[in-house]
């Protein structure tokens, strides 16, 4: 399909709520070029639409990660100084005690702080002087064999290194995101249902993930405030299930870890304009971009007048600034609290000031974790207005 080529040369992949705009407008460039034309491809942007952001964050990954690679690079060097070591009582070569007193300052080296270059600046003293010698010493020492070729089997095919603790760092990462996508994916399907919208999510330490709903987005149906109000509930609980998947996986897992979950309303609508560039939808207009800024600060700022950081293992997060919002949101955890999604700990907090941006305030909301032997039922906007009825 000449249409579809013409997307996914100037576009690659587009989510599906909003094909339909991008199928639109290669028409319009494939007419141009049947012309004799020579167009280009318009930008394409959506106005008036809501944004939902939430984001599920491994806490301290970076530091478990450095953790992980200061215990390897110890090891390893470890190891590496006993070889020398003993090559050095066999026979009482200079360059020995001389490679032994370097691999010492390396170790201090990584002992004290795990600097950038620190890993690639072993990795290379390794293999340009280390293995050498090695190579050396298993030819011509037979009782330094065994131990160079034990040393040898513990080095990892794929990274060439000792690779024992940050696998299982890189594995609980892994499997946590997988699950958490997982979840989030399945989820999304049902929420597509209720009102086209578009979604993307990322995968870092944890995954973060854009919602925008609005007229624009849809080719043939009619936006209605009841879908955005349905849109943020639907956040809320699956936001719920991605913790409580964690919270099921986590004793299943190589490395310990906790993860924090956060949500920020945003209650003006805004612009997003695809960058044909970077391939991408970004919130357009220098206003507009308050809401980056904002995305960006939140999750590492501090409750006002503490030392106590906003987000926290065990609670949800949402971040707000008018009180309209927060009474919406009140609203919502009072229901999901009777369905069994959240204990009575709900508190209200002002945040410190962020670099350009004031007045923010956040509900945190203790999430009540079970054993999940089966799904929690998602409910609707629908659901809740009947509650209210009761």
């Amino acid at each position: 399909n000449l249409i579809d080529a013409v997307i996914q040369k100037e576009c690659t992949t587009i989510h599906s709520a909003v094909y339909w705009k991008f199928r639109k407008e290669a028409k319009r460039f494939i007419n141009e070029e049947l012309k004799g034309n020579d167009p280009t491809f318009n930008e394409i942007v959506f106005n008036d639409i809501y944004p939902l952001y939430g984001q599920t964050d491994i806490s301290a990954s970076s530091n478990a990660r450095n953790s992980s690679i200061q215990r390897d690079l110890m090891i390893q060097l470890s190891e590496i100084r006993n070889i020398l070591d003993a090559a050095f009582k066999e026979n009482g070569l200079p360059i020995y005690e001389e490679l032994i007193f370097r691999v010492n300052r390396h170790m201090e080296e990584v002992k004290e702080v795990l600097q950038t270059n620190t890993e690639q600046s072993i990795y290379n003293f390794v293999k340009t002087e280390i293995d050498p010698v090695f190579r050396y010493l298993k030819e011509n020492h037979k009782d330094l064999r065994e131990i160079i070729t034990s040393y040898e089997s513990r080095i990892d095919e794929s990274t060439d290194t000792y690779y024992d603790h940050r696998k299982n760092y890189d594995t609980t990462i892994m499997e946590t995101n997988r699950q958490l996508v997982a979840i989030l994916d399945e989820a999304q399907k049902s929420a597509q249902e209720m009102f086209p919208h578009y979604f993307e999510r990322y995968k870092t330490d944890g995954v973060e993930h854009n919602l925008y709903i609005g007229d624009e987005i849809t080719e043939d149906r009619k936006f209605d405030f009841l879908y955005l109000n349905n849109l943020r509930l639907w956040q809320l609980q699956v936001m719920c299930e991605m913790e409580n998947t964690y919270y099921n996986l986590k004793p299943h897992l190589p490395v310990q870890l906790d993860v924090t979950s956060l949500i920020l309303v945003y209650h003006t609508s805004l612009s997003i304009r695809f960058r044909m560039d970077e391939k991408h939808f970004d919130v357009d207009g220098t206003y507009n971009a308050r809401y980056e800024v904002i995305k960006k600060r939140i999750d590492k700022s501090y409750i006002k007048g503490t030392d106590q950081r906003l987000t926290e293992k065990g609670k949800l997060v949402i971040v707000y600034s008018q009180k309209s919002d927060e009474l919406e949101y009140l609203r919502y955890i009072s229901f999901l609290k009777s369905k069994g999604y959240f204990t009575n700990n709900i508190e209200i907090v002002e945040l410190e000031g962020l670099q350009g941006v004031t007045g923010l305030k956040a509900i945190r909301a203790e999430i009540l974790y079970n054993k999940q032997e089966e799904a929690q039922k998602t409910y609707t906007y629908q659901d809740l207005m009947e509650a209210l009825k009761e």
